[in-house]
Parts: structure tokens; C-alpha cells; sequence
């Protein structure tokens, strides 16, 4: 898998949902996901948590298995 593709597409309700549950203060804005727009998504993410793209894409990964 390309570092900067999430493959969201087909879960990402699921993922979504799992997400909140975890963290709290994640918002339906700050998951919103557009496709194509994967940067922005993790960018979202990682303002709200305070932790870096690198983690965000692996904690996105982690909820989608």
C-alpha cells in the first residue's frame, strides 16, 4: 500500500466509528472523508489528537482490518 492511499472507501463508516469510540474528541467534521482527499482527512486528524500523519494513517490503518 502507497504511504500517502488509505483505501477508506468501502468501510468507512466502520472505521469511522471505531475512531470516535477510541478518541473522544474527534468529531463527524473532523472524520468527514472525501475520496481523494486522504491528506486533508489526516491533516484533520492529526490537529484534533496532536500527534503526527505518520501515526494518524497507522491508528486509520489499525481500524480498518
Amino acid at each position: 500500500m502507497n504511504e500517502t492511499e488509505l483505501h477508506l472507501k468501502g468501510n468507512w463508516n466502520v472505521v469511522k466509528g471505531k475512531l470516535k469510540q477510541a478518541y473522544g474528541d474527534l468529531t463527524d467534521d473532523d472524520l468527514t472523508y472525501v475520496e481523494g482527499k486522504d491528506d486533508e482527512l489526516v491533516g484533520r486528524i492529526q490537529n484534533r489528537l496532536g500527534t503526527t500523519a505518520g501515526d494518524v494513517r497507522k491508528l486509520i490503518q489499525k481500524y480498518s482490518r
